[in-house]
């Protein structure tokens, strides 16, 4: 601990952290970019690898920016971690990761992965955001490495609607524990969720076109002021979502999310498909247009309400609620196509493997951790599939993040 040395970095790491060998070990270094040499400071010292931060860029890469929020950086806030990168630059890193998570995890060679889409702008993108409070109530998010609130008073990923709520805000209130700003940045919906020590609700003054929740430590949502949902529009369609329903932190990388989908699938009007964590209904909406039948299934409550509102004008889809391994037994084959949207885990092997049971020739497959995903790809080829191809894209600019998209085609 405290070692001082000189290294070259040679790649990045799903996490955020650029990469070099020092002795012999991985050294893992935030806030640094692959190529570049740095002088570092050991700060975490294992076996097999050891963790460092940066005392000096020796040699800088082109690709490195002057990042422009004053949050931004080690021991302050911990929600962007490549500020420092140019954003087009991001955006082929993160391809480069999913490429590195295939090979490693998921024993490919050569994986088909394309190019990532960017996002156009790198900034102001996200339509929600959770703050927490720290020890005097203020409004924070968490800091780099560590779950200690760090302070902001503004946010540069935020969408300007957003930016906007949180500078008029004026929060004189000791009992809250954390605040969600949403927004539908296609139909100017806006509301605040909170959620506070005492479930006894607090006095509101609101002069600003906002809704305002109570989500109770049972998570049921208590409206205060306004409606219990936002409304947002992808692809001209409208999506009811409730305080506590997820839905896709930038909408424009959203709506090419559900392109990439129906031209994976490429569906001729005829086929049976299943849409599993189906969540509000996102894609069920418009795999509803160009398919025959459509099921859908979804755990959580809330969403599985919200899709049922959002989906209630198609006629020929099936809305089940519950875990996707617990429903699955439930629906008789064939199906000619499965879409996969789980969470940041992945899928349970026990839906993995009902999912592969079924057969059915197309799988599409979303996800929001290349690891989780890298595994489960792995699983699916041993079900038999082949890896079609795979399409990162840049949901989260400024960030580690990155979503993708991969076809799996039944192996013949």
């Amino acid at each position: 601990m405290g070692e001082q040395f000189e290294m070259k970095l040679d790649a990045m790491a799903h996490g955020g952290d650029a990469i070099g060998r020092h002795e012999g070990r991985a050294i893992f270094v935030p806030y640094a970019i692959p190529g570049e040499v740095v002088r570092v400071e050991l700060v975490e010292d294992h076996k097999r690898y050891g963790r460092a931060r940066v005392l000096e860029v020796v040699t800088p890469s082109p690709a490195r920016v002057d990042p422009p929020c004053p949050y931004f950086g080690a021991g302050k806030c911990g929600g962007c971690q490549w500020q420092h990168i140019d954003p087009q630059v991001q955006a082929r890193i993160k391809g480069l990761v999913v490429v590195d998570q295939l090979e490693r995890i998921g024993k490919f060679e050569a994986p088909p992965v394309y190019e990532p889409i960017p996002d156009e702008t790198g900034w102001e993108y996200r339509n929600h955001a959770l703050f927490r409070t720290d020890e005097v109530g203020r409004l924070g998010f968490y800091s780099s490495g560590s779950h200690d609130v760090y302070p902001v008073d503004d946010c540069l990923i935020i969408h300007p609607m957003l930016r906007q709520l949180l500078s008029m805000l004026d929060m004189r209130y000791p009992e809250l524990e954390l605040m969600e700003l949403r927004a539908g940045t296609r139909t100017d919906d806006l509301m605040i969720a909170f959620q506070a020590k005492e479930e006894e609700s607090p006095s509101l003054h609101v002069d600003y076109p906002v809704s305002i929740v109570q989500i109770r430590h049972d998570v049921a949502i208590a409206p205060l002021i306004g409606l219990d949902y936002i409304v947002e529009r992808f692809h001209d369609r409208e999506f009811r979502i409730s305080a506590t329903s997820f839905y896709q932190v930038n909408t424009p990388q959203a709506e090419r999310l559900i392109k990439l989908v129906l031209d994976a699938l490429d569906l001729q009007g005829h086929e049976r498909v299943l849409d599993a964590y189906s969540g509000i209904g996102m894609f069920a909406a418009f795999l509803c247009e160009q398919a025959d039948h459509v099921i859908a299934v979804e755990a959580y409550p809330t969403a599985a309400a919200d899709a049922e509102h959002n989906l209630a004008d198609a006629d020929n889809i099936d809305l089940y609620e519950g875990l996707v391994a617990d429903v699955l037994p439930a629906i008789e084959a064939p199906l000619d196509a499965i879409v996969i949207d789980p969470p940041r885990t992945g899928l349970e092997r026990e839906a993995l493997d009902a999912i592969a049971e079924y057969g059915a020739p197309r799988i599409v497959y979303v996800s929001c951790d290349p690891a989780t995903f890298a595994r489960d790809a792995q699983r699916l080829v041993r079900h038999g599939y082949a890896l079609a191809w795979v399409q990162p894209v840049d949901m989260f600019p400024q960030t580690y993040h990155v979503e993708t998209v991969a076809l799996f085609t039944r192996a013949t």
